[in-house]
Parts: structure tokens; C-alpha cells; sequence
């Protein structure tokens, strides 16, 4: 799996870039970072306990910590920090961006929730 070689937090724009070794790069929204932590908060601790996150639409990352050689914990400015984000997590976030962004938007609306942009 790629490593990351730049991470990159763009707070005004809020979003996190990202370059990997295999010459891949992606830039990732907070929000979407935030909606799909990997923390038992968001994920649940099994099949069907996801919790749906809205209202993220304005959240930022406040500071990105190491952890280890194998990730980072993102801190948002929710008061969120849970959730250690690994490299192949990262880099599995960025390369299923575009189809794990339609499936939030499509839980939010059966949901009967709608983004505020």
C-alpha cells in the first residue's frame, strides 16, 4: 500500500492534501474526512451501527498529530479527535472518493437530512 510523502492541511479552503510514494495525490474535504472517521463514534463497532454525521458541512481540522509510522489522529474543530486515520485508510478515502461521497449524500437524503452548502 502507498505511503504518504505530503500531508498537507489547507485550512481555509478545509481540506487535507495528500501525495503518496506511488505518485498519487488527493485532496480530501474535512467534511468528508469527518463523516467517514474511523472512530467507533462514527463506525460503530459492527456491521449496521454506523451513526449517520450531519452538519458537518463547515468543519475544519485543527490539528493533524502523528501516530506512529502508520497514521495520524485528526483533530476537527468539532471537538472530535477520535479515530486514528492509518496511510491505507487515507489512501483508500482518496481513491473511492467520488463513490463514498454519492453514498453519504444518498444516506443523508433517505435520512430526510440536506446539506447546507
Amino acid at each position: 500500500m502507498p505511503r504518504p510523502t505530503e500531508i498537507r492541511l489547507q485550512q481555509n479552503s478545509r481540506q487535507l492534501v495528500l501525495g503518496f510514494d506511488n505518485d498519487t495525490s488527493c485532496t480530501l474535504s474535512c467534511e468528508y474526512l469527518r463523516v467517514y472517521s474511523p472512530s467507533a463514534e462514527v463506525r460503530g463497532h459492527g456491521p449496521g451501527q454506523e451513526t449517520l454525521q450531519v452538519g458537518k458541512e463547515q468543519v475544519n481540522i485543527t490539528a493533524v498529530e502523528p501516530v506512529g509510522n502508520y497514521g495520524v489522529k485528526l483533530v476537527f474543530d468539532d471537538g472530535h479527535d477520535s479515530g486514528i486515520y492509518g496511510w491505507d485508510y487515507l489512501y483508500e478515502l482518496g481513491q473511492k472518493k467520488e463513490a463514498n461521497w454519492a453514498d453519504y449524500l444518498q444516506r443523508l437524503a433517505d435520512a430526510g437530512h440536506q446539506r447546507a452548502e
